[in-house]
Formats: C-alpha cells, sequence, structure tokens
C-alpha cells in the first residue's frame, strides 16, 4: 500500500511541478529510486539518427567523455535501444530480459562501457518513441538484478510519465514562466490573480500570454490552457 501511495505521489508531483523537460528530468531521477532502488537514475535521449544520448539526472562528472565514447561506440547493439526503438517494445524492460547475464557480460558493450562504470544490471521505463528519438528513464545497479515486481510497477507508472512528458514536449517552444502562467489558467486563475501567486505583475502575466498564443499558434487564453493541457 505504501509503494502505491508512493507511485500515486509521484505521479502527482511530476504532473503539477513539471513546468519543462529538464525540470521532469529531475523529478524523475529523484523521485523513482525511491519506488525501485538505484545506485543511479537517469533520463536518456537517445537520437538514433547520429546514435549519440544526451544523460540528464547524473551529479556533474558522474560519466566522464570516455564513459560516454564508450556508450556511443556501442549504441546500436545495446539491448534497451534495439528492443524499445527497432523491435517495437513499448514495455518497461531489464537487459536481461532481452539476453541472459551470462552472455551479457560476455558482450563488447558489457566490457568496454558498463563494467567501466561498474554497473552489472540496468532496466529502461521508456515515455517517447517517436520521430528518431526514444526517451527513458533508466535504472541502474550492481549485483542485484532488477524483480519482475519492480518491472511491473513502472510498466504501472509508465503511460502516465508519457502522457506527462509528451504535454512538455508540446510546449516546448515555452519558457518555464510561460508553462507555469498557462498551468494557473487553466486552473481558473484571473491575471491578478496570476499575478499575485508568481509575484509579478499582471502586465507581465499578460506578456507571457501573448508570447505563449503565437508560440502555440492560438488567439485566446482559453485555447491556449487547452493547449497546454493536450486538448485540442
Amino acid at each position: 500500500m505504501r509503494t502505491l501511495r508512493a507511485a500515486l505521489d509521484l505521479l502527482g508531483a511530476m504532473n503539477e511541478s513539471a513546468l519543462d523537460k529538464r525540470v521532469f528530468a529531475q523529478l524523475g531521477v529523484e523521485q523513482l529510486p525511491q519506488l525501485v532502488a538505484s545506485e543511479f537514475t537517469t533520463l536518456s535521449i537517445c537520437h538514433l539518427a547520429s546514435g549519440r544520448r544526451e544523460v540528464f539526472g547524473l551529479p556533474a562528472g558522474a560519466l566522464s567523455e570516455q564513459d560516454r565514447a564508450a556508450f556511443d561506440r556501442h549504441f546500436h547493439e545495446h539491448p534497451l535501444v534495439r528492443y524499445h526503438a527497432y523491435q517495437g517494445g513499448r514495455g518497461t524492460q531489464r537487459i536481461s530480459d532481452s539476453l541472459p547475464i551470462e552472455q551479457f557480460r560476455r558482450s563488447a558493450l558489457y566490457n568496454d562501457y558498463y563494467r567501466r562504470i561498474r554497473i552489472d544490471h540496468a532496466m529502461a521505463l521508456p515515455i517517447y518513441v517517436r520521430d528518431g528519438v526514444l526517451v527513458s528513464f533508466v535504472l541502474n545497479r550492481t549485483r542485484r538484478n532488477f524483480t519482475d515486481r519492480e518491472r511491473a510497477l513502472l510498466d504501472v507508472l509508465r503511460p502516465h510519465l508519457a502522457r506527462v512528458y509528451q504535454r512538455l514536449n508540446r510546449l516546448g517552444g515555452l519558457t518555464a514562466r510561460e508553462a507555469e502562467v498557462l498551468r494557473w489558467v487553466a486552473a481558473g486563475k484571473s491575471d491578478a490573480q496570476i499575478a499575485a501567486i508568481l509575484h509579478i505583475s499582471a502586465r507581465t502575466v499578460q506578456k507571457h500570454l501573448q508570447h505563449s498564443y503565437e508560440k502555440l499558434g492560438v488567439e485566446s487564453r482559453t485555447a491556449a490552457a487547452m493547449r497546454a493541457n493536450g486538448r485540442r
């Protein structure tokens, strides 16, 4: 029951507080390990055409340039990339779901990358696979593999996290403050109320709204709020 409560709290926090992708990533990598133990957790954005990835959530310097280069050398052979990007897999997946651990430990990927960063097991929760981009939360740990129950728990969260990310993706051109203003508009607040909440002037609220209209291609606060919440 506590696990379910924690999962609901995580979804609520990310839905309410994630105003841009960086905040979304930070909340995810901080909160997911409270549900499933992970020695380090990242939001990984894989660009399939170039074979490169962006990693959010690690402390600065946790992965060296050599570590990142080692991953990139084996990008297209990575079992989780192959499963989610090329084989049509949509569920949460452990490396051990794709190949036996003994076989994985004999692979060039393991010996060139995972052995280097002292990680034995990884599990990816995909939230966006489209337009040549694969976005996943990735949990990593040593010695102890992820259990079926842990994988199932993340799979329950997956569609909800995907919806939050897709909403943020639609708002990609907005600044964090513009997105925040729209969130309060969607909550039914007037310009004066939003100004008081954010400690800015009503005129500044109106400027943020005007910029949002232009970026979203709409002409009213109602249409902008609906677009921000994923409705047409």
